[in-house]
C-alpha cells in the first residue's frame, strides 16, 4: 500500500542511539564485555599505511565477520542491528 507523508511529518527528526536498540541481555552486549578484540591493532599494524585515506577500523571489520558467522546472517543484504535483534533475542 503505497502511503503519503505530508510535508510535516517528513520534517521531523528522531534522534536514537544504538544502545536503545539492542537489549541490555543480548549475546552481542555478552560478547562485547567477553572478549578483548584490542590485540587485532597488534597483529595487522603492519599492513596499514599512515598515509592515504583513513581505514575502517580493522576491530570493526573482525566483529561484522564474527557476527555474521555466529548468527548465520549475510549482514550486507540487510541493517545489521536488525537483522540480529530480529533474529535472536537470546538471554544467556
Amino acid at each position: 500500500m503505497l502511503s503519503k507523508l505530508n510535508s510535516s511529518q517528513r520534517e521531523q527528526l528522531e534522534m536514537i542511539a544504538l544502545d536503545q536498540l539492542v537489549p541490555q541481555n543480548h549475546l552481542v552486549r555478552k560478547m562485547e564485555t567477553t572478549i578483548d578484540f584490542s590485540f587485532i591493532y597488534d597483529l595487522v599494524e603492519e599492513l596499514y599505511s599512515e598515509v592515504g585515506r583513513p581505514s575502517t577500523d580493522p576491530v570493526i571489520l573482525i566483529k561484522l565477520t564474527f557476527i555474521q558467522y555466529t548468527f548465520g546472517r549475510n549482514m550486507w543484504r540487510k541493517p545489521t542491528i536488525f537483522a540480529i535483534t530480529k533474529r535472536s533475542n537470546l538471554s544467556m
